[in-house]
């Protein structure tokens, strides 16, 4: 049986891990690249064991430990494709459970209540506890989901910059840091999309909310496009998880309540804890009932 339990938290941008004792308290925390499974499996699995690797150098345990420990991973993609398995098998760990990256969200965030989350980052994903029963909206990848999320803000900052360059749009302040940034030469900020992952586009994301805030035309659209998505993903997981509880989580979720519909912003409420700290009482629980449901 294993002697410790890991949480995972894998997402576009990064995956950090938690090394905790069978009881779920936290020993030590690490970090790493990207974890997501539909964008780059064989990436997410090198990035979820140096996570994992690191969160034991940091508990200053031994790190061939990793390979008795009971793992819980929260892991962007999991919806799409069948490539948990192929994940699965790839890991160092004894024990392996995969969910989606929305999951330990949740977990984190309400607890074992009821309510709404919403998960606000490189991509978006919004869940909500009914009855019990978890229910999942969106998360369905950067090609063509995650409306919203940073990745796709960004990947229209650009596209915009690159239309204000040809003259086809009027440019503004945040498409001209864009353009500044990459020297105007739009040939090299095609070969920076041509080679760039979600999280990429991603780190363009916090330049449209920090422009809108200074009344930027151009910011103030794209930002206006996107509060439109989320809004609406908003109303549809309000309907199954109520209208009393939602938690906003994720790298843009300190950023986006200015741009909720007051009929969002009034039943906002503070997360209990993280996605990480979920992932880790999720291990918990799942080490429990293989023992047996010790505590």
């Amino acid at each position: 049986m294993a002697d410790f339990i890991i949480g995972i938290d894998g997402g576009g941008t990064s995956c950090r891990a938690a090394v905790a004792d069978p009881q779920g308290t936290i020993l030590g925390r690490g970090k790493s690249g990207s974890a997501n499974i539909l964008t780059d499996p064989n990436s997410a699995i090198q990035s979820i064991g140096e996570a994992a690797e690191a969160a034991f150098r940091d508990a200053r345990l031994p790190v061939g430990e990793v390979r008795n420990a009971a793992a819980f991973l929260g892991l962007a993609g999991t919806n799409v494709g069948n490539l948990t398995q192929y994940v699965r098998e790839r890991l160092p760990f004894r024990h392996t459970d995969i969910d989606s990256d929305g999951l330990i969200a949740l977990q984190g965030a309400i607890g074992d209540a009821e309510g709404s989350v919403a998960i606000l980052g490189t991509g978006t994903i919004f869940m909500a506890r009914k009855d019990s029963k978890v229910h999942y909206i969106g998360g369905w990848g950067f090609t063509i989901g995650d409306l919203g999320g940073g990745a796709r803000l960004g990947h229209a900052l650009l596209q915009e910059a690159l239309l204000a360059h040809d003259g086809i749009r009027q440019g503004s302040t945040v498409t001209d840091a864009v353009l500044n940034e990459f020297r105007h030469d739009p040939t090299a900020m095609v070969e920076f999309a041509r080679l760039s992952k979600p999280g990429d586009f991603g780190r363009y994301a916090p330049l449209v909310f920090q422009h809108a805030e200074q009344e930027d035309p151009g910011a103030l659209a794209l930002l206006g496009q996107a509060a439109r998505s989320v809004n609406e993903a908003l109303d549809a997981i309000t309907r199954i998880g109520g209208h009393e509880r939602l938690c906003l989580l994720g790298g843009l979720a300190p950023l986006y309540p200015a741009w909720l519909e007051p009929r969002h912003r009034k039943i906002l409420v503070a997360p209990q804890a993280d996605a990480l700290a979920g992932a880790v009482a999720l291990a918990a629980k799942r080490h429990q009932a293989r023992a047996g449901g010790a505590a």
